[in-house]
């Protein structure tokens, strides 16, 4: 059998480029032009797809160059493989050029996130935000609306930590505020005191850890409510003795007096969950600091101060 010989050590997409406009111009020296090689270049690259392929290409016994054959054969394949690698270059740069779908906390602050976009533009990706509470966050990700999310994760399993404490509009000179204070007599007539859950902590870790020390310091059922939309919660408290559980960072924005619960110290977990590992990896760590604002955690793996 004719012993082929490899292109391993050259390229077979400029070979056949080669190999195509010298074809289409009859002429090595026109060929190689349209290629934008030198026709030096052109008639090597050829001649070693020649060896390759196990055959002669073109006639060289005229000054024209005249496909053999078996070039005829061959010329439709290489017309193929160049217009496959031209697809891909397209593909390439359209992916590169893409926004990189992200799902954030809707409780973001524009400011924050445009702060967020500029520092991802600066390393050259364009982020398409998309702002939604946990469970929305989770549904853009399953459903690949997204390439990655900022997932809601218990305190202590992701990256960022923001602690939460209660916001109110009476300001207290304690240094934290015990749920218990919410607790009425049995004779109370007032209106009984609430503590607000907003979207943001409607998830079990922190919900679920909430009621069950309310109800250890003999609170009402009702007393510990979850509100569908933080605007609702934060008018509930705008207007009222009621609480709201909140970051600092939240607290400040709504002008509300923060501090700590006495009991227990909730807090946000996040991290980055996403299709690939490698977008996650990168949005986690080429994103660290931007994220970390938006969420109101003054670093990774610290809470907002």
């Amino acid at each position: 059998m004719r012993k082929r010989h490899s292109l391993r050590h050259m390229d077979l997409v400029g070979a056949c480029l080669a190999f195509v406009r010298v074809s289409e111009r009859g002429s090595f020296t026109l060929g190689a032009a349209a290629a934008r090689i030198p026709q030096p270049v052109a008639s090597r690259r050829i001649a070693a797809l020649e060896r390759h392929l196990g055959g002669r290409l073109f006639d060289r016994s005229t000054r024209r160059a005249t496909l053999t054959p078996f070039g005829h054969d061959m010329l439709p394949s290489a017309k193929r493989l160049i217009s496959l690698a031209e697809a891909m270059e397209h593909d390439a740069e359209r992916a590169r050029l893409a926004p990189l779908r992200l799902a954030v906390p809707d409780i973001c602050a524009t400011r924050d996130l445009a702060l967020l976009g500029a520092e991802a533009l600066r390393q050259g990706i364009e982020l398409d935000l998309h702002p939604a509470p946990p469970p929305g966050r989770d549904d853009l990700l399953r459903t690949r609306q997204v390439r990655a999310a900022t997932a809601a994760v218990p305190p202590g399993e992701g990256k960022w930590t923001v602690p939460l404490g209660v916001g109110g509009v009476v300001e207290t000179h304690a240094a934290a505020v015990y749920l218990e204070t919410l607790r009425v007599g049995r004779g109370d007539t007032e209106r009984r005191r609430r503590l607000w859950i907003q979207p943001e902590d409607d998830v079990p870790h922190i919900r679920d850890r909430i009621r069950r020390h309310g109800d250890a310091a003999g609170l009402q059922p009702s007393q510990v409510a979850v509100s569908t939309a933080l605007a609702s919660a934060a008018a509930r408290v705008l207007c009222s003795a009621d609480l709201l559980l909140c970051s600092a960072a939240q607290a400040r924005q709504l002008r509300l007096h923060w501090r700590p619960i006495g009991e227990i110290e909730p807090a946000r977990g996040y991290t980055v969950a996403a299709g690939t590992g490698t977008d996650g990896r990168w949005v986690e760590e080429a994103l660290d600091l931007g994220l970390a604002r938006c969420l109101g955690a003054t670093a990774a793996g610290r809470g907002s101060e």
